[in-house]
């Protein structure tokens, strides 16, 4: 994967038509590969707690949810609404999304740059693992990337023909990424800084379009106010304050090993040196501002606000938006710049192990949907458990409530999600309060659908449950502290099956009881759904 510069002469020129043919046909090819990849994916790969919460919400259309805007659930909704409800139906939206990511950066190098760098880029963009994996799951940041990408693009248009369609594309653009997350105010922020440290950003804040985008990104954030109102602000004080300690943490230190990893460390440096030139030429206009200003923009502050912020979460996709339109400079860079043949050839091989990396984690996933291959993941202790045994624990349940009819209650939230999937939404699932409902920022949300601890003894006092317990949710000193506390929640507990895979690293316990009309004293060691857990272990 060579990147060079175009010719000028007669024989350069039809060597740059040959050029940008077989950058083509590199780019459509990998597409093509990947594509048909993340559709086994999509079609067969069960659905984590989050994705499977993200479908719970689909089932109650709102302006927006105690975790995140609404876009996600609505776009799921869509899904099942065309396909039907089930793998396919609820993740065809994001796939599409995320397939339209590289075309994305093709125009986005095209319009930067010239056609070739446009095949270039957009090549770059299926290599780099989260951009080219993007799609595959019913996430937030699909949408999220996309809008913003889609937003990025329509800046550099309007900054350099300041079209009127341009502008409104760019407005549109920034409404979708405040219905997708909270993130989107870091867009706003990096376009913010592009207006005032540059000369072309300044010069944008005297155009009629600049602010009929504004007026029209505002419009995105209406179902954030509404459902915000409605939740008494449940949103904002999660993503703001519950999550976030706001106090430095020396661990967060290793962000850019993390990021190294994530999109694998040649590319990970080619990308920075990338970011760093722009900067540098920032003072000759565009593409070089727009491109240095968004791309440090996001690389920077979310590592500095990663120093003090929630530090227990996934966070490694956040800096992803940043990197994309270094993907379109880093190959009109490389002739440029003193030892322009190293940092092709680090670029080259970046790259190719990137595609290689991201290929690999696909094929795993991909074997951990089928039971015989997850299987031999298990045996050599490398399984996804967040995939598997969602199914065949549903299956025990319907089985345990056609023996013995009773309410089903699972004790945390990402269980219940799992449960509501497979059971297609149509029986209630009620949760108890686990910690990590609140952890997640989900109880405020499962209280107002009335699924939480407190409806469930108020609409059921004494009634026989049936209680889901993932063992391995809870994870250090709280495990012992929650499983021992489910006999004060739920009376006359008694174990009834259990499911385990891969040698007890992913466990599922099932338990007759009653709703306890309050949660009472128990002690620890005297509970059985943590005695269980422990002579499980000691088997």
């Amino acid at each position: 994967m060579g990147l060079r510069k175009p010719g000028t002469n007669g024989v350069g020129d039809a060597s740059v038509v040959a050029g940008i043919a077989r950058w083509r046909a590199a780019f459509v090819t990998v597409f093509v590969g990947l594509t048909l990849l993340k559709l086994l994916l999509v079609s067969t790969l069960q659905p984590f707690g989050d994705e499977a919460f993200y479908w719970q919400e689909s089932r109650h259309p709102a302006w927006g949810y105690s975790d995140l805007p609404p876009l996600t659930a609505w776009l799921i909704r869509l899904g099942e609404s065309v396909a039907g409800h089930g793998l396919w139906g609820m993740r065809w939206p994001f796939l599409l999304l995320g397939s339209a990511l590289p075309w994305l950066l093709v125009g986005f190098g095209r319009r930067a740059f010239d056609a070739r760098t446009g095949w270039q880029a957009g090549l770059l963009c299926l290599c780099l693992p989260l951009a080219g994996s993007l799609g595959v799951m019913s996430m937030p940041d699909v949408p999220l990337t996309v809008a913003g990408t889609a937003a990025m693009f329509a800046l550099l248009r309007a900054m350099d023909r300041d079209h009127l369609a341009d502008w409104l594309l760019l407005g549109v653009a920034l409404a979708f990424c405040w219905m997708s997350h909270y993130r989107a105010a870091m867009y706003m922020l990096a376009g913010l800084l592009l207006c005032l440290l540059t000369p072309r950003g300044r010069a944008q804040w005297r155009r009629p379009g600049f602010w009929l985008a504004m007026a029209v990104a505002a419009l995105g954030l209406v179902p954030l106010l509404i459902s915000n109102w409605q939740q008494h602000g449940a949103g904002i004080s999660f993503q703001l304050i519950e999550r976030n300690p706001w106090r430095f943490h020396a661990d967060a230190l290793v962000q850019p090993l993390e990021q190294a990893v994530t999109c694998t460390p040649l590319l990970y440096v080619c990308l920075l040196w990338a970011a760093w030139q722009c900067w540098r030429r920032r003072a000759e206009g565009g593409p070089w501002d727009l491109i240095a200003l968004m791309s440090l923009s996001f690389i920077v502050v979310y590592f500095v606000a990663g120093l003090f912020a929630d530090n227990e979460r996934f966070r490694v996709h956040w800096p992803l938006p940043g990197y994309l339109p270094l993907l379109a400079a880093l190959p009109v860079l490389l002739p440029r710049t003193a030892g322009a043949g190293w940092w092709r050839i680090t670029t080259a091989c970046g790259a190719g192990l990137a595609l290689l990396a991201q290929v690999a984690g696909l094929v795993y996933l991909a074997m951990a949907a089928y039971p015989a291959t997850a299987q031999s993941l298990g045996g050599a202790r490398i399984v996804p458990t967040a995939f598997v045994g969602w199914q065949e624990s549903a299956d025990i349940a319907k089985t345990q409530l056609a023996t013995q009819p009773a309410l089903l209650v699972a004790d945390n939230f990402m269980m219940a999600a799992e449960l509501d999937f497979q059971f297609d939404g149509k029986r209630e699932i009620y949760t108890l309060d686990n910690p990590l409902n609140v952890k997640y920022g989900r109880a405020p949300q499962v209280a107002i659908w009335g699924l939480d601890e407190a409806a469930l003894r108020h609409r059921h006092p004494g009634a026989p449950v049936l209680l889901v317990v993932d063992e391995f949710a809870a994870r250090g000193s709280e495990r012992a502290a929650w499983l021992g506390s489910l006999c004060a929640r739920i009376d006359k507990l008694q174990a009834v099956q259990r499911f385990s895979l891969f040698e007890g690293r992913k466990s599922i316990a099932f338990y007759r009881g009653q709703v306890a009309p309050a949660v009472r004293e128990s002690r620890v060691e005297d509970c059985v759904a943590w005695r269980d857990y422990i002579n499980t272990l000691d088997l």
